[in-house]
């Protein structure tokens, strides 16, 4: 156990510092290291992928806010928006959690592997969808949500990484973008940690401290250690330059990527 506690304090330390240093979730960085801890604590191979992503998800509810408050506070959140939303993505998500549940560890990990490999191509070649039409209403934006949701708890993100695009589209300014996207993905990562924790409440063979598929002394360590992190890695963002970081950060998911891949082999 104390193995453990101080492998997710790692793990969470450096969610937190990329996740200030590249102003996204740390769910990309923190799925890969709980397949590597989460054996320490005898979880099986048939279980772990979505203990994995069922602690992840629970970890971004804590440090979602902290970044929603952040934003909400410079003026950043479109809260229209995020109405609007908000029914698909609370549903798209609780419902891909659900099926998760149902759905091999193996091939949540090759969704995984093949999203962040499309994050990392993305970010190489600066890739922006162009403007299109102005926000829709309700059932335009709750269509996109659920999509959005179900995709985010089947990778264990926050759903920037596929919100913010959507937002940039509907002609919204990248910084209400991602104000917004943080906001969303408060009950994004609340929906996923309770489907998580129903489709694995009946499963055998999970860790002491489980509720489901959601190990809470991870996601304690995690929080614990991201906090704090995440400030540094943001006063560090703004002595670099932001290109640059914008690479290494790619770099770093390719490498990420590619050591699970190479396990899945």
């Amino acid at each position: 156990m104390l193995s453990l506690i101080l492998a997710c304090l790692l793990v969470g330390a450096i969610a937190g510092l990329l996740a200030g240093m590249f102003g996204v979730g740390g769910g990309t960085v923190i799925v890969p290291g709980l397949l590597l801890v989460l054996p320490l604590v005898g979880v099986g191979p048939a279980d772990i992928q979505h203990v994995a992503l069922g602690t992840s998800l629970a970890s971004i509810v804590f440090t979602g806010l902290s970044s929603a408050r952040a934003h909400q506070a410079r003026g950043g959140v479109h809260w229209s928006a995020v109405q609007r939303l908000l029914p698909g993505i609370a549903l798209g998500t609780l419902a891909g959690a659900l099926l998760a549940g149902r759905m091999s560890g193996l091939v949540l990990q090759w969704i995984f592997v093949i999203f962040v490999y499309g994050m990392s191509l993305q970010i190489l070649l600066d890739m922006k969808p162009a403007p299109g039409a102005s926000l829709p209403g309700y059932a335009g934006n709750g269509a996109v949500g659920a999509v959005i949701g179900c995709l985010s708890s089947w990778i264990g993100i926050g759903g920037g990484a596929l919100t913010v695009p959507w937002l940039l589209r509907c002609n919204l300014p990248m910084k209400v973008a991602v104000g917004t996207s943080s906001a969303v993905g408060v009950p994004l990562a609340l929906a996923g940690t309770l489907g998580y924790a129903l489709s694995g409440w009946q499963q055998s063979g999970l860790p002491s401290g489980s509720t489901g598929y959601v190990y809470w002394p991870a996601v304690l360590a995690i929080v614990l250690a991201s906090f704090p992190l995440t400030r540094y890695g943001a006063a560090l963002a703004h002595r670099l330059p932001a290109a640059k970081l914008k690479k290494a950060f790619a770099v770093l998911l390719i490498i990420v990527a590619s050591r699970m891949l190479y396990g899945l082999l």
